[in-house]
């Protein structure tokens, strides 16, 4: 459908083929948000606490291996670390983000944290998606809070995109958002069933029937373009029947990772779709049997690096006007636990990526491992403000004023500047 052919979903959408999610996605004409770009954002957040020191690990410190014991990053051999700027390096289990680290289409930021200072997965997941200064009571995200900020733009009606079970926080509020469910997290519905549903609502209300139709086809958006499963093997005359054959874990979780990546792709893509969007990924939480080489942390952030690969493939000629971050709640601690895990702890890695970053370097105020700089002698201590990066790219990617960012997006948070030159 072309921009001038535009249409509005004036109730609710029902979204199906691989998902069922009610959702509002107002399609209007678009034009560039800011300036003669068509800028795309999309927030990845990765729920549980990401072990910054061993995603993006601080191989020059001195204070580094001793800390890390058994699971630090080694330097040389089959599992060393990619060599970023000769003090960090980027766990092995990322070569798809490393290759666009050396594209500088990718920025990473370490010793960053949100203002929260505590150690709840919940709290401190709150007050990463409401943008306020500390655990508060708030119906509304700072994502959502941006969308209403964005700089008119001829006749423009920018709404965001969920993608996932259930709508962030951050992504809640006034502005509309279109939500869609992988099949990783929800059962299909039959083709008979849709059928039946648009039945229904054609006899009982025909302005949700039209809302179900156009929410059908635009979940056709999100499954366009899959890739098509191989046809199966003829049966054999007297053949068993075979199990499945089970995926290789690394599969698994590439799958469960790249489906949600795909889907926001060709959302963000569309030249009628929604530019603004967050999806979560969970498991990060890795108190005990951590393996950030070989184990489940390796396992994930694999997933992430897929995930990555999916959306810079994914976007098209739309990720040169593309920026990807993210984010998580706190870091883990410094030392190793008992059962060779790491718990709660500060400041952690951001990641920006993207075809308008500034990347291929590695921001950080690094504050060092020896014990007299560690937070409360346990952690990696915080040296930026996340709410600082966030507003460098919600200014100087999608047009935001500063105004807008200190005072409705992030309360109380003048202290907090916008980091500048995140952008190329």
């Amino acid at each position: 459908m072309s921009c001038s052919e535009a249409r509005a979903i004036t109730r609710r959408a029902f979204f199906g083929g691989g998902a069922a999610s009610l959702a509002l996605w107002s399609l209007m004409p678009r034009t560039a948000i800011a300036g003669t770009r068509d800028p795309r954002l999309l927030v990845v957040v990765l729920r549980g606490g990401l072990d910054g020191l061993a995603a993006v690990a601080p191989v020059g410190d001195p204070d580094y291996a001793r800390l890390r014991g058994g699971i630090a990053l080694p330097t040389a051999g089959e599992d060393a670390g990619l060599a970023l700027d000769g003090f960090f390096a980027l766990n092995a289990a990322m070569p798809s983000l490393h290759a666009l680290y050396g594209k500088r289409e990718a920025l990473i930021l370490h010793a960053v944290h949100t203002p929260y200072r505590a150690r709840s997965h919940f709290d401190g997941q709150d007050v990463l998606e409401s943008g306020l200064p500390g655990v508060g009571r708030i119906e509304d995200g700072w994502l959502n809070r941006a969308l209403l900020q964005l700089p008119s733009a001829g006749n423009a009606n920018p709404r965001g995109l969920s993608i996932g079970a259930v709508v962030p926080l951050m992504m809640r509020g006034k502005a509309p958002a279109l939500s869609w469910i992988p099949k990783v997290n929800g059962a299909p519905l039959r083709e008979s069933t849709i059928a039946r549903l648009m039945d229904l609502y054609a006899e009982t209300d025909p302005v949700l029937g039209k809302a179900f139709a156009e929410g059908m086809e635009i979940s056709r958006v999100a499954d366009a373009g899959a890739a098509a499963a191989p046809p199966s093997a003829p049966s054999q005359p007297n053949a068993q029947p075979q199990a499945p054959a089970q995926a290789p874990p690394a599969a698994r979780v590439n799958r469960e990772f790249t489906e949600a990546a795909e889907a926001a792709a060709r959302f963000l893509s569309t030249p009628e779709g929604p530019r603004i969007g967050v999806l979560s990924y969970n498991g990060w939480d890795t108190h005990a049997n951590e393996g950030p080489l070989k184990g489940q942390l390796a396992l994930r952030l694999g997933g992430l690096d897929a995930a990555i690969r999916a959306l810079s493939s994914g976007m098209g000629p739309a990720w040169k006007d593309t920026i990807v971050v993210a984010v998580t709640e706190f870091g883990r601690t410094a030392r190793v636990n008992g059962t060779q895990g790491t718990d709660h702890g500060m400041a952690t890695v951001a990641f920006l990526v993207g075809g308008c970053v500034k990347g291929g370097r590695v921001l950080a105020d690094w504050p060092g491992l020896r014990e007299a700089a560690l937070y409360e002698g346990r952690d990696l201590a915080p040296t930026r403000d996340l709410r600082a990066v966030l507003k460098g790219v919600l200014r100087d990617h999608l047009g935001i004023p500063d105004g807008a960012l200190a005072a409705s997006i992030f309360p109380d948070s003048a202290s907090a500047r916008p980091v500048d030159g995140l952008l190329a």
